[in-house]
């Protein structure tokens, strides 16, 4: 979502303002920093980059401090470095070109509505397209901060995301990557337009794009996991088969004081849907280990899940207390290096898993999108299933869908050849 929003300002400063991307920090006349708030590190890392690039940048160069960490600290990053010229939230992208000529400005209303703005058109990678389809998160999840920086849901009508889908596909990409807080909950509500479409309707509109090869998506939440979505995900040939599945914990007392609405035993009924339908889809997930309260017990319920789902890709950390949330000010914090030895814990038992997984490949053959040059005369792309491979290859394989046996494995990525 953030590189989506980062895309978004540089096509208004390419558009409205004559800006051009530059790799070197001397000649830059404006420095942005796109901010996460999620964790409590990347917050402390912001002011430490803000020093750098004030103690390097040429004089004159203005430093503007953007998404879910100007959200909520908004004036105060002004107080706290005054080098700072301005502040946009990540409700407000489309606002880049009011703030930069505005000493101090700071643009934050997490009410403002963007869903039918219309950005220009600017992509890193010409291959695949990222697609905001909804803005915002209606969630209370007790340790989330990005209700309070996104402000309330709101979905992009379906017409505007076919048309913006459709642009990326004329301009070289095959593949589509769908962009919310919870995708499946999309179609809840419309900012201007009301329209009645779920996001396994928009799913299949999105399917009737010609051009148009893949469709993947983050992230959906379990709740919204019915058996239609899942059977069109299935179904679907367009859709990839790799799915991130959010499982936060795996006990369900702890699930409940997270209010993420479903149990242990729900989760586990919706992977088992999952690889019943779909044998050959990848399953990642999100985990917090240490949130208040959480016991060994609790810590073995999430283990538990670990062994009955096996991942394919674990995404995983410390509780971290953020503001804005109910569990920040929950009794029974957990010591810190607890948190730490259950993170180790669970993080090497997955290493074991995704080794097992990926030994498992070698003479597969996957269907590769390549859509990166990478060093040494090789070419990057994704199989349909999520799985990073590497082929020795020029640009021609570029935007182009091929066969690839396997050669070689690692935890990380896969070595293969053209057949």
């Amino acid at each position: 979502m953030n590189v989506r929003d980062s895309e978004h300002m540089i096509a208004e400063l390419n558009q409205k303002e004559s800006y051009e991307l530059t790799d070197h920090l001397e000649e830059a006349d404006l420095i942005i920093i796109n901010t996460c708030s999620v964790r409590e590190k990347p917050v402390a890392k912001l002011f430490s980059e803000i020093g750098v690039f004030n103690k390097h940048k040429k004089p004159g160069a203005k430093i503007g401090v953007a998404g879910c960490t100007a959200s909520h600290l908004g004036k105060e990053i002004i107080k706290r470095a005054p080098s700072v010229d301005f502040v946009i939230g990540a409700r407000n992208v489309s606002k880049i070109s009011d703030v930069i000529d505005k000493k101090h400005a700071v643009e934050i209303n997490t009410d403002y509505d963007e869903s039918t703005y219309a950005f220009g058109e600017y992509r890193s990678n010409p291959f695949k397209a990222m697609v905001n389809i909804s803005i915002g998160c209606d969630k209370s999840c007790t340790f989330c901060i990005v209700p309070a920086t996104r402000g309330d849901e709101i979905s992009i009508p379906s017409d505007l995301l076919v048309q913006e889908i459709s642009k990326a596909v004329a301009g070289g990409a095959k593949e589509v990557m769908l962009l919310g807080q919870n995708v499946n909950n999309y179609g809840r509500r419309f900012g201007a337009l009301e329209e009645k479409i779920d996001f396994t309707g928009l799913l299949q509109k999105i399917s009737t794009i010609e051009g148009l090869e893949r469709i993947r998506f983050t992230s959906p939440h379990p709740l919204h996991m019915d058996d239609a979505f899942l059977e069109e995900f299935a179904s679907n040939p367009k859709i990839c088969k790799q799915i991130h599945v959010p499982l936060q914990s795996g006990s369900t007392s702890l699930l409940k004081a997270m209010k993420r609405g479903y149990t242990k035993e729900n989760f586990l009924n919706r992977c088992e849907k999952i690889r019943t339908l779909c044998p050959e889809a990848t399953i990642s997930t999100d985990i917090i280990v240490g949130f208040p309260g959480e016991s060994e017990q609790d810590f073995e319920d999430t283990m538990d899940v670990l062994e009955k789902v096996r991942f394919e890709q674990l995404f995983s950390f410390k509780y971290s207390p953020r503001p804005h949330t109910e569990a920040a000010v929950f009794e029974k914090q957990i010591d810190s290096s607890i948190a730490g030895e259950r993170l180790t814990k669970l993080q090497s038992r997955h290493t074991e898993i995704l080794d097992e997984v990926m030994d498992a490949q070698k003479g597969k053959v996957h269907r590769v999108y390549f859509d990166e040059l990478k060093p040494n005369g090789r070419v990057a792309g994704r199989s349909d299933d999520g799985k990073l491979i590497f082929v020795q290859g020029s640009e021609e394989l570029l935007g182009k869908i091929a066969d690839v046996r396997i050669t070689k494995t690692s935890r990380g990525a896969l070595d293969g050849e053209v057949v």
